[in-house]
């Protein structure tokens, strides 16, 4: 099994610069209405392998890498998670790729409502799967993060990617009960995106930092994109109360897939994909 199992090997284009002082890595493919995928806490553009080369086959896809995170550089001293938006949005300007259809997974769905709220003009709908910002504010969450960001088990696996991803043995250990009930249902596709980025991140201390202090509920009410919330049943990291609570205030429709996790996107990304494809359809 190769490495080359990247955004890159699947047609996209990798693009590296700087966005108002922060150097930037995202991955552009496809042509059709903009969507943008943003990771979650501790991923990169590579996460969304097993679903981004099928969105691009209508859509223009832009991945990416958040500050400090896969190739992108890092971006301290976060209040909240306002200057992550702040790059988002004036990344989707320098590709003309907007209005866009944010989505996120886990932190990144902060990061779209942030956007969201900020650039209004930028985000022509959010699609939010596994959200953090509510339960991601608990002190269990809190000392669960730091923990994390300091041991960082990502990194520590991430030589042996290619080995994980043979074996369903050792997916089923890597990825099970902290990230999904079942780890053999992540493909070796779908092994290699998710631990790709680790080896490459520089600061996900800081965005951690920042998402335990930023709770998106109390600006809800400023977000006029139509939404759509997909959450895994059996999620670990944020129960699917939080899925009810912001499908709730942002009066969208909750989609729950059967079995899932938390990373949904690569436990299920067939379902995934037609929960994505339902809301395009009802938006365009």
């Amino acid at each position: 099994m190769s490495l080359a199992t990247t955004l890159s090997a699947s047609g996209f284009e990798e693009r590296l610069e700087p966005v108002k002082g922060v150097r930037l890595r995202w991955f552009v493919g496809g042509e059709g209405p903009p969507l943008a995928l943003l990771h979650g806490l501790g991923g990169a553009a590579s996460n969304w392998i097993e679903l981004a080369p099928e969105l691009a086959r209508e859509n223009r896809v832009i991945a990416v890498d958040l500050p400090g995170h896969g190739g992108s550089a890092p971006l301290p001293a976060l209040p909240n998670l306002e200057p992550f938006a702040d790059r988002v949005g004036l990344l989707l300007e320098r590709e003309n790729a907007y209005p866009a259809v944010l989505i996120g997974h886990s932190l990144g769905c902060v990061v779209a409502l942030r956007l969201a709220m900020r650039s209004p003009e930028l985000v022509g709908g959010l699609v939010l799967i596994a959200a953090a910002g509510i339960g991601s504010t608990s002190r269990r969450a809190r000392y669960a993060l730091a923990v994390s960001s300091l041991v960082q088990p990502g990194r520590l696996i991430a030589p042996f990617r290619e080995r994980v991803a043979r074996s369903e043995l050792l997916r089923a250990v890597v990825w099970g009960n902290w990230a999904t009930p079942d780890g053999t249902v992540i493909s070796p596709t779908a092994t290699l995106g998710l631990l790709e980025g680790p080896s490459l991140h520089t600061d996900t201390t800081s965005a951690a930092a920042a998402l335990v202090e930023d709770d998106p509920r109390v600006d809800l009410d400023r977000v006029r994109s139509p939404a759509m919330l997909l959450w895994g049943a059996r999620d670990p990291q944020v129960p699917v109360d939080d899925a009810f609570e912001y499908a709730r205030r942002l009066r969208a429709p909750l989609r729950v897939v059967a079995g899932a996790g938390h990373l949904v996107i690569a436990e299920r990304p067939a379902a995934c994909l037609d929960a994505i494809g339902s809301f395009l359809d009802g938006i365009s």
